[in-house]
């Protein structure tokens, strides 16, 4: 009572769902996965893993999926693996 009316909701109540636009990761089993086909765009994102396991070509197939879609993007390198 303390919080006001709409504190306490239940799940699925008629809320409008917001679209998320989307940028394929380059793997369709990891965007059907993820849920909404791939990794939400203007969001940070990350990418966790042991060693070896494929992080940064997950990161580079993103990076080059946003290219085929006109987006301009940036990859750092803080690793020094490339």
């Amino acid at each position: 009572r303390a919080f006001g009316k709409g504190s306490i909701m239940r799940l699925g109540a008629n809320e409008q769902v917001v679209e998320i636009e989307t940028v394929p990761t380059g793997s369709l089993g990891l965007d059907i996965a993820l849920g909404v086909g791939g990794l939400p765009r203007g969001r940070i994102i990350e990418i966790y893993g042991p060693e070896s396991s494929g992080k940064t070509t997950l990161a580079l197939h993103t990076v080059a999926e946003a290219q085929k879609k006109g987006g301009i993007c940036a990859f750092v390198d803080a690793e020094h693996a490339l």
